[in-house]
C-alpha cells in the first residue's frame, strides 16, 4: 500500500505493493517541462480523478520520477529550513505532504513493475533503483529537518498531542531514528551507500525470477494429458497457442498452472519435470542465479545496522513489529512446528499406502504430494477437489466477495461501465464501492484477475490512491490482482478452494483500504505482522453457510453445491493441515535463521539445507518458497525476517474467528462486524494493534485458537 511517497519508497511489499526503485540522470529533458508529463500530473475524471492507464508509456518514468524526487527534495528543505520554531503543523503535517508529486507516478511505475513489465521498463526500473535509493537517504538524514522532528518529538512527552497527531509523531520519528538519522558523518555516508547497493541487488533479484518465471514453460503434447480436467486441458492448449506453439499444451512456470498439474497429472516424470522448473527459480546456475546476490544482501543488511548499533538485521527490523523481538517470532514458530511436521509423518504414511497399492515402488517426493494428497483426500473424505472446483467459478465467487462486503461493511459494488475508467489491460474490470451508511461513493475497486507474460507471480492487493482527510477527504482507489490461468473462449473460470481462499484474503487488503478513516497518509501504513490479520481473517467467510448457499453453483448445470458435498469439504477442513503449515513454516524460519546467522562467506545453498536437516524438515515437501526466488524478502526489504507475520496473524485470526463462531448471528452478528469495522479495520496504523485487539476481544489472543484451527493438539495446563 502506499503511505506518504517520501518514506515509502524503499519499503517495497511484494504482497501489498511493489516499488521497486530506480533511475539516472542521463536523460536530457530538464523538470521545466515536467508540467507536460502525463505521470505528473493529477488524475481528471471521474471520482475525484482516476489514473490515466490507457495513456501512460514506458519513456514518461525516468523524466517523471527525476522531476518528482527534484520537487520532494524542495518541499522537505523548504520545511527544514523554516526559521519559526517547529511544530507539529509546520513540520510534521507538512512532510506529510512532502513529495506528494511522486505519488501519481508510482501508480504508474507500479503497475509497470507488477502487471505489465517489459524488458524496456526493466531497464528503466535497473536505472533508477540507486538514484531512488539516494532521494530517501537524502530525506532521512537531513540533520535539520530531524532536528525539527525531534524538537517536536520531545515537546509532545511533555505535553502530548492529540492521538491521531501523536501516533504520526511517533511513527516519523522512529522511522527517522531507524534508519540513521542520528549517525555521524561517516556512518550516514556508510548507510546511505549500502542502500543504494541493495536497491540495485532487490531489482536484480526480481528480474532474475521474473525471467525464470517466463522463460521455463513446459510444452505437453497430446499424449501426455492424463489426470488432467477438460478445462485446463483447453486454457493449457490456448497458452500455448498464443506462444506460438499451436497443437501443444503449456504449462507455465507459475503457481497457479503448476499446482493443478502436480495435483492431477499421472505422469510422474513430467510431474517431477515442472517441480522443478518451479522450485528452482533463481536457482539455475546460470547468470539469472540469485544464490550470490542473496549473500550480498545478507552481508550489506548487517554492516548496515551495524552502524546503528544493532547485532542483526533481525533485532533492528522487529523493535516497531508486534513481535518486538526475533526470539519472540522465533518462539511462536517453534511452538507450532513440531506439530506441523508430525502431521506431515503422517500424511505421508497414508499417501505411501495409497502409491503402494497403485504399483508406485519408490518413497513419495516431493513431486509426488500433491498428488497422492488428493488420492488420500479421495479416499478418506470422499471428496474430489476437481469436483468441488466445478463450483467454484471465478464471476460467482466475485459477487460472493460484494455480499460479505455488504453484510459487514454496508458496502454496495457496481459494474463501472467500460470506457468510463481507463484501464491499463482488457482483462482490468472496475467497480464503484458506496457506503450505504452515507449513500456517498467512497471509491473504486479496480480488478486484474488473470495470469500473462510480463505479470509477477502469485496475487497481491495496492492502491492508487489512499483516503485521508488532511487536505478533504480522497476517494480510495483500491486493486486486486491475481495469477488465475484464463479458462478458454466459453468456458467458465473455475479456481480450486485454496486460490479461493487467496481471492477472499486479497478482497480483505481491499476492504481495509475502503475502510480507512485517518487524516494523515502516514496512518495508512501498517504494522508488517499485523496487516496480514485482517485478510486473512477475511478468508472465513468463504466456508460460510450464507456463502456457499447462494454462490456455489455448478459451472454447467448452474445447480447448488450439493449438501453433502458441502460436509465433506466442511470434515475435510484440516485435511492437509501438515503441507500446508510445514511449507510456509519452513520460509518463515529460514527468513529468520538467514538474518541471524554470521553473514561472512555465507553459502546460501549450504546453509539453505544445513537448516532444513537441523529443522528435521521431512523430505517429501520444499518451503513454500525457497531462498533463490523468495520475493517477499529479496526483491525489497517489506517481508525481511518478517514473513513469520502471517503465523502471528493467524493466531489473531483464530482467536477472532472465535468470536464470531460463538456469537449469536455466527459469523454476520452486527454487533461483532461493527467492532470488527470499528477496531480492527477502520483505525488502520493510527491505533497500536495490540490495543486495537483487545478493544476488539477484550484480552489478547491466544495461540490455542490457531492449534484447534489446524486441527493439531492443545497443550493442557499442568
Amino acid at each position: 500500500m502506499k503511505k506518504n511517497t517520501v518514506f515509502s519508497i524503499l519499503t517495497c511489499s511484494i504482497i501489498l505493493f511493489s516499488t521497486s526503485c530506480k533511475k539516472d540522470t542521463d536523460t536530457t529533458e530538464s523538470s521545466e517541462t515536467m508540467s507536460d508529463n502525463l505521470l505528473l500530473q493529477d488524475y481528471t475524471g471521474p471520482y475525484g480523478g482516476v489514473p490515466a492507464f490507457d495513456k501512460m508509456k514506458v519513456e514518461q518514468i525516468e523524466p517523471a520520477v527525476i522531476a518528482g524526487m527534484e520537487q520532494g527534495l524542495k518541499d522537505i528543505e523548504a520545511i527544514a529550513n523554516n526559521t519559526d520554531a517547529p511544530t507539529f503543523k509546520n513540520t510534521i503535517e507538512a512532510m506529510e505532504r512532502a513529495g506528494s508529486g511522486l505519488d501519481n507516478v508510482f501508480t504508474y511505475y507500479g503497475i509497470f513493475g507488477s502487471n505489465m513489465s517489459s524488458p524496456e521498463f526493466r531497464e528503466v526500473q535497473g536505472k533508477l533503483a540507486p538514484k531512488l535509493s539516494e532521494y530517501t537517504s537524502k530525506i532521512n538524514q537531513n540533520e535539520a529537518l530531524f532536528k525539527r522532528i525531534k524538537s517536536v518529538y520531545d515537546a509532545s512527552q511533555k505535553t502530548p498531542l492529540e492521538a491521531d497527531q501523536q501516533r504520526v509523531l511517533e511513527l516519523t520519528y522512529k522511522r527517522f531514528e531507524m534508519n540513521g538519522a542520528e549517525l555521524d558523518d561517516v556512518k550516514k555516508k556508510r548507510y546511505a551507500e549500502i542502500n543504494k547497493e541493495l536497491s540495485s541487488l532487490y531489482n536484480k533479484f526480481g528480474d532474475n525470477v521474473l525471467h525464470d518465471e517466463e522463460n521455463y514453460i513446459t510444452y505437453l503434447t497430446k499424449d501426455q494429458l492424463d489426470g488432467l480436467s477438460e478445462g485446463f486441458i483447453k486454457s493449457a492448449a490456448k497458452i500455448a497457442t498464443d506462444n506460438g506453439k499451436d497443437g501443444q499444451y503449456a504449462i507455465t512456470n507459475t503457481r497457479s498452472s503448476m499446482d493443478p498439474f502436480l495435483t492431477y497429472s499421472t505422469n510422474r516424470e513430467l510431474r517431477k519435470q515442472v517441480w522443478t522448473n518451479y522450485y528452482s527459480r533463481g536457482d539455475n546456475g546460470d547468470e539469472f542465479d540469485n544464490n550470490t546476490l542473496i549473500a550480498e544482501i545478507l552481508k550489506l543488511r548487517r554492516e548496515r545496522v551495524e552502524l546503528l548499533g544493532y547485532k542483526n538485521f533481525a533485532e533492528w527490523r522487529l523493535q516497531d513489529r508486534m513481535a518486538k523481538t526475533p526470539e519472540n517470532a522465533m518462539q511462536l514458530m517453534l511452538a507450532v512446528w513440531p506439530a506441523a511436521i508430525a502431521r506431515v509423518k503422517e500424511e505421508v504414511a497414508d499417501m505411501q499406502t495409497v502409491a503402494d497399492a497403485s504399483g508406485q515402488k519408490s518413497d513419495i517426493e516431493a513431486w509426488d504430494y500433491r498428488y497422492y494428497a488428493e488420492k488420500v483426500r479421495q479416499k478418506k473424505y470422499n471428496l474430489d477437489s476437481d469436483e468441488v472446483k466445478q463450483y467454484l467459478q471465478l464471476d460467482k465467487l466475485t459477487e460472493a466477495l460484494f455480499y460479505t462486503a455488504g453484510r459487514l461493511f454496508n458496502y454496495k459494488f457496481t459494474p463501472v461501465a467500460e470506457g468510463k475508467v481507463p484501464v491499463f489491460h482488457e482483462d482490468v474490470k472496475v467497480w464503484e464501492v458506496t457506503d450505504l451508511d452515507s449513500g456517498k461513493a467512497i471509491g473504486l475497486w479496480y480488478l486484474d484477475p488473470f495470469a500473462r507474460p510480463g505479470k509477477r507471480s502469485g496475487a497481491w492487493a495496492t492502491t492508487y490512491r489512499s483516503h485521508t482527510t488532511l487536505d478533504g477527504p480522497k476517494t480510495v482507489l483500491a486493486s486486486n490482482n491475481s495469477n488465475f490461468v484464463k479458462a478458454a473462449p466459453g468456458e467458465a473460470v473455475l479456481i480450486s478452494w485454496d486460490d479461493a481462499q487467496t481471492f477472499f484474503h486479497e478482497f480483505g487488503h481491499a476492504l481495509h483500504f475502503f475502510s480507512s478513516n485517518v487524516k494523515y497518509p502516514t496512518l495508512n501504513g501498517g504494522v508488517r505482522d499485523y496487516t496480514e490479520f485482517q485478510s486473512q481473517l477475511l478468508e472465513r467467510w468463504l466456508s460460510t453457510d450464507e456463502v456457499i448457499n447462494q454462490f456455489l453453483v455448478h459451472n454447467k448445470t448452474g445447480e447448488p453445491i450439493p449438501a453433502s458435498l458441502v460436509a465433506k469439504i466442511k470434515k475435510a477442513s484440516t485435511f492437509n493441515q501438515g503441507f500446508g503449515t510445514t511449507e510456509y513454516l519452513a520460509s518463515a524460519l529460514m527468513d529468520m535463521k538467514l538474518h541471524l546467522a554470521d553473514p561472512e562467506n555465507i553459502d546460501i545453498d549450504k546453509f539453505e539445507r544445513e537448516t532444513l536437516a537441523e529443522l528435521k524438515m521431512p523430505k517429501e515437501l520444499p518451503m513454500r518458497h525457497r531462498t533463490p526466488h523468495f520475493g517477499h524478502v529479496f526483491s525489497g526489504e517489506g517481508y525481511a525476517t518478517a514473513y513469520y507475520g502471517y503465523m502471528w496473524a493467524d493466531v489473531l485470526t483464530s482467536d477472532a474467528s472465535e468470536a464470531f463462531k460463538d456469537a449469536p448471528g455466527g459469523f454476520y452478528d452486527k454487533e461483532v462486524a461493527d467492532k470488527l469495522v470499528k477496531y480492527l479495520f477502520a483505525p488502520r496504523n493510527s491505533m497500536d494493534p495490540a490495543e486495537a485487539f483487545r478493544k476488539f476481544r477484550g484480552r489478547d489472543a491466544k495461540i490455542e485458537a490457531l492449534l484447534r484451527d489446524r486441527g493439531f493438539p492443545v497443550p493442557t495446563e499442568n
